[in-house]
């Protein structure tokens, strides 16, 4: 029987800040750099684990972040407890030598705090970045570079040939504080992705857009089973990004981002709908083909997918709805929740919920025993 949520039912349930960079909104650069730097700073001190930088490129999802290893090295220098962790470089559209140098200065500047989370890319416009024919082998990039660049980061050289003809051997610099590198791999979708994961002994980073949480328990399995199988210790960790705000009242949440979200879902269906198979947020109400709906179509299907969202697969409401949510991701295998915080509510407003998310994980993590004595 495969090894699951059910081997480790206590334990504690991580949680970090993940950005995703929306430039939905109409914030303010400053209000765009308040919102980063200042939850870094709480979540550095209230017990997050982690914050998460994304690589975004030349749509409305590219904020502030089209470097992560940028976003990083100011995080690094701004904390001193949570891991700096990208969320994801898209590593088939870069030199690994560049990436293992970029990312091990990060490591130099955060005192060792580095998590690599790499991805294999979807959008093709993110493609002129690379060569022709990258976006065509991008899965399989991601894991044949994800190899070399463990070697360069161990310190081992590789050999090239510079302009001059020359055959040169070479090793990355500076030198990362950490010997290995701890690797988190994005999935979603593809069960193969989970499996190769944790054949591979690396973490996961995934997300709800397009799969529900039995489809997302079924692919824990997945990666554990295969984890076990190639005999890595522990069982690896799984880290589920949600849209994150927590409120006081239900009604009051809802109107604060019933429109960032909308924004958010519109955005998002319009992106992806020319180069998916089927679009995560009308899968259930509209075909992909989002040209052939009416606008009523279209702003009911948007209606339909945020109650749906809102009510399963995101950390928006209050703390007693979000606890319900955190207790089945937590039974299905979820080991960190990656909170989304930086998708259209209003700076001063995301700031002032950040105690709140803080408060709900403290909960989250109360044992029964404790609750027996408070009792």
């Amino acid at each position: 029987m495969p090894p699951t949520a059910l081997d480790a039912p206590d334990r504690p349930l991580k949680h970090s800040l993940y950005y995703f960079a929306s430039d939905e909104g109409g914030a303010s650069a400053a209000d765009k750099r308040r919102l980063l730097f200042d939850s870094a700073r709480f979540a550095d001190r209230h017990g997050f684990c982690a914050v998460w930088a994304p690589e975004r490129h030349f749509h409305a999802f590219g904020g502030l972040s089209p470097n992560p290893s940028v976003t990083a090295a100011a995080l690094a220098a701004l904390t001193s407890n949570v891991r700096i962790r990208s969320g994801s470089v898209v590593l088939p559209l870069h030199a690994v030598a560049r990436v293992a140098e970029e990312w091990a200065l990060v490591d130099v500047l955060s005192g060792g705090r580095v998590d690599l989370g790499l991805a294999s890319g979807w959008f093709p416009n993110d493609f002129v970045l690379a060569p022709p024919g990258t976006y065509e082998r991008r899965g399989e990039l991601l894991f044949e570079r994800l190899e070399a660049l463990r070697r360069l980061w161990r310190g081992e050289s590789f050999e090239a040939v510079n302009p001059l003809g020359d055959s040169v051997s070479l090793r990355t610099l500076p030198r990362p504080v950490q010997p290995e590198l701890p690797v988190w791999i994005t999935a979603a979708g593809n069960p193969d992705t989970f499996r190769r994961a944790g054949s591979l002994g690396v973490n996961v980073l995934t997300h709800l857009l397009g799969q529900s949480l039995d489809a997302l328990a079924e692919k824990i399995a997945v990666y554990r089973q295969a984890w076990a199988e190639a005999g890595h210790p522990g069982r690896g960790e799984i880290a589920l990004m949600l849209h994150a705000y927590v409120g006081e009242d239900d009604d009051a949440v809802r109107r604060t981002v019933r429109a960032p979200m909308l924004h958010y879902l519109a955005s998002s269906a319009q992106l992806v709908g020319r180069y998916t198979a089927s679009v995560p947020f009308f899968q259930q109400r509209c075909a992909v083909d989002t040209g052939a709906l009416t606008a009523q179509d279209v702003d009911d299907a948007l209606a339909f997918s945020f109650e749906r969202y809102y009510q399963t697969s995101s950390l928006l409401g209050t703390v007693d709805d979000c606890l319900d949510r955190l207790d089945h991701m937590r039974a299905i295998g979820v080991d960190e929740i990656a909170c989304l915080i930086d998708f259209g509510v209003p700076t001063d407003e995301v700031l002032a919920a950040l105690p709140r998310l803080a408060e709900l994980f403290e909960l989250a993590n109360v044992s029964e025993a404790e609750l027996a004595a408070v009792a």
